[in-house]
């Protein structure tokens, strides 16, 4: 959905908290606290939306328990905010979307990331058939010219064996994709991720000739690409993933430089989310249902 669609379906801040109660409640509504459904709407003028809970005595509201709890930012600016991100392919900065919507960074920073990791897909459904995995790093400059010799000795190395952050991550061919952090690029590490990530009845999964993949083979059918030789052989190649890598990192490159470890994950988050809705035709409506549900 678009900026002018969002703005002009929800043209203050009333209809969204109606658009919200039906989205997280339908026909029945609930106490967010104790899931009662014994509630009723509580008759306060200055306050629009609240409701009392009969069964643990509580007052709430559709917002309750979600990314815009105790907000104090209007929710038309929050799905001002919620549109731009979804609609930004290389990701937003918290400078650009102060801009945008006339609040301060820090407030647009604040927002953006609660936003993010409402983009955690927990327990989405294991990824299955053929899987391509790889592991990609995160951090400084992009190289200059097409010469390894340009690579900055100082820090700037490509690939394995760099002090940059690592990111694994597996995706299926026509369908999702997963990634995070890695902690431990061992082969016990690795498996781990593959664990976590795919089912492995009826799946191959495909790789480079990175040794450490090789404890795959435990529990899945493994194919091999080697990389020093080609790149691509028939069905064996990583193509797939390498173009989500190349997403990933003009977010990083393009617009937000640098982001820390710590915030690293729901930058991933972001990506991975993007990449699942490419195919969604509302992909706002289906973000609100995620985040409020």
């Amino acid at each position: 959905m678009n900026l002018i669609k969002i703005f002009r379906r929800f043209p203050d801040h009333e209809s969204c908290i109606e658009h919200l109660e039906k989205v997280r409640f339908g026909d029945m509504p609930y106490c967010p606290h104790c899931g009662s459904v014994k509630v009723a709407r509580k008759a306060d003028g200055e306050r629009v939306g609240r409701w009392n809970c009969h069964d643990c005595k509580s007052s709430f509201n559709v917002l309750s328990k979600t990314i815009f709890q105790k907000t104090k930012v209007d929710l038309q600016k929050w799905f001002l905010a919620i549109g731009l991100l979804l609609n930004a392919k290389k990701s937003i900065s918290a400078n650009q979307l102060a801009r945008d919507l006339d609040m301060t960074p820090q407030t647009a920073w604040y927002m953006a990331m609660r936003i993010r990791k409402a983009m955690a897909e927990e327990g989405a459904a294991l990824l299955q058939g053929i899987i391509e995995a790889d592991e990609c790093y995160i951090g400084g400059k992009p190289r200059k010219a097409n010469k390894r010799e340009d690579d900055d000795p100082k820090g700037n190395k490509r690939g394995r064996g760099t002090s940059k952050m690592p990111v694994i991550g597996a995706v299926e061919r026509g369908g999702n994709v997963m990634a995070r952090v890695a902690d431990n690029l061992s082969g016990k590490g690795i498996l781990r991720f593959i664990k976590d990530a795919v089912e492995p009845e009826g799946s191959l999964l495909i790789t480079d000739e990175y040794p450490a993949y090789n404890r795959a083979e435990e529990i899945m059918p493994h194919a091999v690409i080697n990389h020093q030789i080609q790149y691509a052989e028939g069905y064996r190649h990583t193509n797939t993933i390498e173009g989500f890598w190349g997403l990933l990192k003009r977010a990083w490159y393009g617009t937000h430089h640098k982001y820390s470890r710590k915030h690293a994950e729901a930058y991933i988050h972001e990506a991975c989310w993007k990449y699942n809705a490419r195919n969604v035709d509302d992909a706002f409506s289906v973000f609100l249902r995620q985040a409020v549900c």
